[in-house]
């Protein structure tokens, strides 16, 4: 079932971009950022609300508040170089230099979370940083 959700998220992902080169023309980034980010939080909320699990917000304990703020300042500080690199750049370079998160994610979660750093993470790894060099270069 995860494979699904993030199959989705991919899916959602390309066409966040697609859709914010389209909607960034004729607009500051750091605005259409905020555009953005105001729907997302409407969404969230509605979807609290719709799955009725507003009352656990009282169950979240300190380190949990503190690591999601965070989590929420690292979203903002991405999504407002993410627009701004759209606005500049070309949809085609801006995303996959955007996906290298997905190398940065890994060696962080090795060296952070302790999750196992396999030959085949290792090979994936180059794999996504050569295909980006590739597709920007």
């Amino acid at each position: 079932m995860w494979f699904i959700f993030a199959l989705l998220s991919a899916v959602f992902a390309a066409l966040t971009s697609i859709l914010a080169k389209i909607g960034i023309e004729g607009v500051n980034s750091n605005l259409a950022t905020a555009i953005r980010t105001a729907v997302v939080l409407i969404m969230s909320w509605a979807m609290v609300f719709l799955t009725n699990v507003q009352s656990g917000i009282m169950d979240i304990d300190k380190k949990s508040w503190w690591f999601l703020i965070l989590s929420g300042l690292a979203t903002g500080a991405s999504w407002l170089c993410y627009y701004k690199a759209l606005q500049i750049g070309e949809t085609s370079k801006v995303v996959p230099v955007d996906k290298l998160s997905v190398v940065i994610t890994l060696i962080l979660a090795f060296v952070f979370l302790h999750e196992q750093f396999t030959a085949k993470s290792l090979i994936g790894c180059l794999l996504i940083g050569l295909g980006t060099l590739f597709m920007v270069i």
